[in-house]
């Protein structure tokens, strides 16, 4: 259940009705508390206090549907994702920063194909621990150079809440990614963060467990989420991953989120990411994530499932017919 508190409600009120209704509190427009969705009924005090009052059929409550109808609108610099435009934002770039040489190059493709967000990894949660595990720091630096020398927005992922706080600061936004995406403590930072929040799903885990993740960030007052679909896990072998387009519906239909595909882990190969893209701009997506390289063979992570700079181009010009045929506009 979630109730917005009356505007004449002060902090130590809420704080009190909080506290007796065993609810999480935050502060928006109001101050909101949400309690389990197995609370059907509001007492006494809270329906005095309150101004409004949403009753949940499960705990997705903040993300759902019967709370807010429309789509949130993702704020990004002096242009947004999601809302009511019909907009699909593109972002690319590498893995992994490299080097200086690597990210300066994938810039001028942004800025060449009219791309708007750069993204690229620092801090990499691989399988192994005996691969490239990022930059770090650096990689964030360069990623800021970057952002100041083309006028990009930067993307780029929380590992683990060990360097959480200096992503949420270099990042214009920040991503969680499937790893770690049941990391409480790196989603309760995001929700105090107020930065816009790109939530990947994990791949083992199911539609409601993906939502409630998001709720973790939601209910910290970050209202700025939106939901990643990048494959699951299922008996197939042939592909990296299983691009749930299905689920990408029912996220459209059942949340108030903004969606975004990653083609390019779902499958895990090159050949596959145009087909997947356009699939899923198909679907009214609001933005895709396409991971892009100078030069894949090289790269440091994910090599095979890199598009070389003449792929990205032949994918964007196909992007864009294919928008304008569905009266979207790419981003």
């Amino acid at each position: 259940m979630i109730i917005h508190l009356k505007s004449s409600t002060s902090e130590a009120e809420a704080k009190v009705l909080a506290e007796q209704n065993k609810a999480v509190l935050f502060k928006d427009e109001c101050f909101v508390l949400v309690t389990s969705s197995k609370v059907k009924e509001a007492n006494a005090a809270l329906q005095l206090a309150a101004d409004k009052i949403v009753v949940t059929e499960s705990d997705i409550q903040l993300a759902g549907k019967p709370y807010r109808a429309d789509k949130r609108t993702i704020q990004v610099a002096d242009w947004s994702i999601g809302g009511h435009t019909q907009h699909t934002v593109l972002i690319t770039g590498p893995c992994s920063v490299e080097s200086e040489e690597q990210i300066e190059a994938s810039a001028q493709l942004c800025v060449e194909t009219g791309v708007r967000v750069l993204r690229a990894g620092c801090y990499k949660p691989r399988t192994s621990p005996y691969t490239f595990q990022g930059l770090g720091l650096n990689g964030l630096l360069l990623l800021d150079k970057m952002r100041q020398r083309f006028g990009l927005r930067i993307i780029t992922e929380i590992r683990d809440s060990s360097h959480a706080d200096e992503v949420i600061e270099y990042a214009d936004i920040v991503q969680v990614g499937a790893k770690a995406m049941y990391d409480q403590s790196v989603l309760r930072k995001c929700g105090k963060s107020g930065k816009p929040v790109l939530l990947k799903r994990g791949f083992g885990s199911t539609l409601q467990e993906f939502v409630q993740a998001a709720e973790f960030v939601l209910s910290g007052g970050n209202s700025q989420v939106m939901l990643c679909e990048r494959g699951i896990r299922t008996f197939e072998t042939k592909t990296r991953f299983t691009l749930d387009l299905c689920g990408a519906v029912w996220l459209k239909k059942h949340t108030n989120l903004p969606v975004i595909i990653d083609p390019s882990h779902a499958i895990g190969f090159a050949y596959g990411v145009a087909d997947l893209s356009r699939a899923s701009l198909a679907l009214g997506v609001d933005g895709l994530l396409i991971e892009t390289h100078p030069n894949p063979a090289e790269a440091l992570s994910d090599a095979e499932q890199q598009l070389n700079f003449d792929e990205f181009r032949a994918l964007k010009n196909s992007l864009s017919t294919l928008a304008t045929a569905l009266g979207r506009k790419l981003i």
